[in-house]
Parts: structure tokens; C-alpha cells; sequence
């Protein structure tokens, strides 16, 4: 059966606090202690894990978080294609989806990490990709410097886990979902877990702004007024 992506995004964006775990509350937890500057090391640390697994999430959300304390950070993705210079007022550098850098951005991500890891005023590295450090295909002064510090695989969630999260949400809003709404979300729509419950918070609303209960003719209703 098709599934449908929604161009939904999460609601007011991607944080540590909305990121649902599950087997991957180890790299949650490190990543809460780190974002205190107390409590930061500048050991660098890396995120690796298929699609969907919350790489991109976290990363943002670490963003987030430390630019929420008034800090400044630097984000080099692989849609960067014109990287900037390394910035001194920088307090943390965070390189994502690392696995897909041209030359380019590969040769601005190691003088990113070069810059950041200096003696003096070390700021923290965070860095995710597809594959873990050894397999990746990337020049070799930068690939053995991805895998210097701490290193977290993450999973995808199960569909039980992803059912056990999207349960727990609408018992949360006070919101009923049958089995055949539950498997009709998980086998018409993205299975990312941030791309669902975005759909549960837009089912919610429409819920409520039509007086209905969420059902199947509830959601095709809603697409159809999108």
C-alpha cells in the first residue's frame, strides 16, 4: 500500500523534549547533560543510524537548545553547499549527515573540527551520519576524527514501539485511537515517528474544530481540506 508524506515538520520545531526515545534514551540522555555548558565536554560526540532513526532531530534540537541559552553555533548540513568560515563565537559545532559531504564540505567540516578542538577554549563537536566512523566514506583525517569521542548507534523505533509512543500522545490529549485509525496511519503515512505525531497534533485539532471523533473519514476529510 502507498504511503503518503505530509509536509507537516514538527510543531515549533524539533527538541529534546519532544524526541521519543525508546531504545535510544542513552544519546538522549548524553545529550541533555550536554547541552549545560557545566556540564559539556569537548570530547566530540557522533550520532550515527539509518533513516528515521533522529539524527537530524537531535542535532536541531541541540541547535535549538544552545542558541535558546544565547549561544552561537555552527551547522554545516549537506544542503550547505557554500560552508562559512569557522567562527570564533561559536560555542559548539554540529556537522549532520556527514556520510553525504562533497570535497567541499568535507574540507569545511575538518577545519571546523580542527578550529573547535583547539587548545585554549575547546568548544563541543556533535556530528551525525548514516554509517559509523570506520565505514565511512570521507577523507581520512576526518572520518578518524569522528569516531575520537563518545559514539552513539541509534535505532528506528518498532512499530510496537512506535504504537505503544503514538498511544501514550492521544491518551495524553484525551484523544481515543481505534486499532484501524492506528493502523491506518502507520500504513498510509510516513512512518517517521516526529512526521506522525505531527499528523496525531493536526488530527487533534481537526477533531476538535469539527466536533468528530478521530476516524478514517475524519483524516481523509482533513486531507481533503488541505
Amino acid at each position: 500500500m502507498k504511503q503518503m508524506a505530509l509536509d507537516i515538520g514538527l510543531a515549533g520545531g524539533p527538541t529534546l523534549n519532544n524526541f521519543c526515545a525508546g531504545p535510544n534514551e542513552a544519546a538522549l540522555a548524553h545529550l541533555r547533560l550536554a547541552v549545560h555548558s557545566s556540564l559539556r565536554s569537548p570530547v566530540p560526540t557522533y550520532l550515527w543510524g539509518p533513516q528515521a532513526s533522529g539524527k537530524s532531530h537531535l542535532l536541531h534540537s541541540v541547535q535549538a537548545a544552545l542558541q535558546g541559552q544565547g549561544a552561537q553555533v555552527g551547522y554545516l548540513g549537506a544542503q550547505t553547499h557554500e560552508p562559512p568560515e569557522f567562527n570564533e563565537a561559536w560555542v559548539a559545532v554540529l556537522l549532520d549527515d556527514v556520510h553525504l559531504y562533497t570535497a567541499v564540505q568535507q574540507h569545511a567540516a575538518f577545519n571546523w573540527f580542527v578550529n573547535a578542538v583547539s587548545a585554549g577554549h575547546a568548544r563541543w563537536v556533535l556530528a551525525a551520519g548514516a554509517l559509523p566512523p570506520a565505514d565511512l566514506k570521507l577523507r581520512e583525517d576526518l572520518r578518524t576524527r569522528l569516531g575520537w569521542g563518545h559514539v552513539f548507534a541509534l535505532q528506528v523505533l518498532t512499530e510496537p514501539e512506535r504504537r505503544a509512543v503514538l498511544r501514550q500522545a492521544a491518551d495524553a490529549r484525551g484523544v481515543f485511537l481505534g486499532d484501524e485509525v492506528m493502523d491506518f496511519m502507520l500504513s498510509r503515512f510516513s512512518r517517521d515517528l516526529g512526521s506522525l505525531m505531527e499528523l496525531l497534533d493536526q488530527l487533534d485539532g481537526y477533531a476538535l474544530q469539527t466536533q468528530r471523533a478521530i476516524t478514517i473519514p475524519l483524516i481523509k476529510a482533513m486531507l481533503e481540506s488541505q
